[in-house]
């Protein structure tokens, strides 16, 4: 049983019984085979099965929870240490402005409140961060909303509504944004971003024409690229831009106001360990409701 466990986690962490072989050392039909033994063994099924891949289901989640224990204390078997809990292990994956503003306060106090426990933050794009925590590779992310729904195992809750505002050089005169982002050279908010995508529908939608000079995706540059003269940007105003550096200005879009969502993205709090319930609890309380 114990080898079929360890072939179960290995095809929760991999996604397809094809990948988890490769990983192991074990054919397609070899893990197929296993996990049928396991599921009949157990009485339930653990996967839900669409093509290729083989998503966790509620009672697979739950599962491999107890499998990872299972393995652990099989490995410490005859061990003076088997009685004693291995370090937890956390990543949570966090977009650069998370990063730079609250993230830091909050794991000191978790790591206060919980001080068996390892965490590491993982950067990057919200995109690739809400992949991997629906893969399994990450416990939980601090992303910019996706515009599609999230899987039905994922959960959401907002942290924040940032406002975007059209940001100019100081000595920039004039308050008509329209105007402005028409006759100004534009730094644009990387498309490939989700941020950068509502501007890019933003610019549609009011029928703007706009003369683009560059094309970034962090916000710190986007910034300081406006501070030097190069353009103007459409930019949220985030937690550590509540003062703008003194070579911008921001200009308020009115009723045309749209906003950056940033929020928490992790499977169902039954999925989670205590640890990451708790941290998840943390980020969640940091941000003023």
């Amino acid at each position: 049983m114990i080898r079929e466990l360890k072939t179960f986690v290995a095809v929760a962490r991999e996604g397809t019984f094809a990948a988890a072989g490769e990983k192991i050392g074990l054919t397609q039909a070899a893990v197929s085979a296993q996990m049928q033994r396991l599921e009949t063994e157990l009485g339930f099924a653990l996967f839900d099965r669409t093509g290729r891949s083989a998503r966790l289901n509620s009672m697979g989640h739950q599962t491999l929870v107890q499998a990872q224990e299972l393995i652990r204390l099989y490995g410490h078997l005859g061990s003076r240490d088997a009685g004693r809990p291995e370090a937890v292990f956390l990543n949570i994956g966090a977009i650069a402005s998370v990063q730079r503003s609250l993230l830091p306060d909050v794991l000191a106090s978790f790591h206060k409140q919980c001080r068996g426990c390892r965490t590491r933050v993982i950067p990057g794009v919200s995109m690739e961060l809400v992949n991997l925590v629906d893969a399994g590779e990450i416990d939980m992310a601090a992303v910019v909303r996706p515009p599609f729904a999230l899987q039905s195992d994922l959960r959401w809750t907002t942290l924040a509504r940032e406002p975007f505002r059209l940001l100019v050089p100081r000595h920039l005169e004039g308050d008509d944004w329209a105007e402005l982002l028409s006759d100004q050279p534009f730094v644009r908010y990387d498309r490939a971003s989700f941020g950068g995508r509502q501007v890019d529908r933003f610019l549609r939608a009011s029928h703007l024409s706009v003369q683009e000079v560059c094309e970034v995706d962090e916000l710190e540059a986007i910034v300081r690229l406006v501070a030097n003269g190069v353009g103007v940007a459409l930019v949220p105003q985030t937690a550590t831009h509540r003062r703008w550096p003194a070579a911008v200005r921001a200009i308020d879009l009115g009723h045309h106001t749209f906003h950056r969502d940033i929020g928490l993205v992790h499977r169902a709090s039954r999925s989670l360990s205590e640890p990451a319930r708790l941290l998840a609890q943390l980020v969640c309380d940091a941000y003023p409701s």
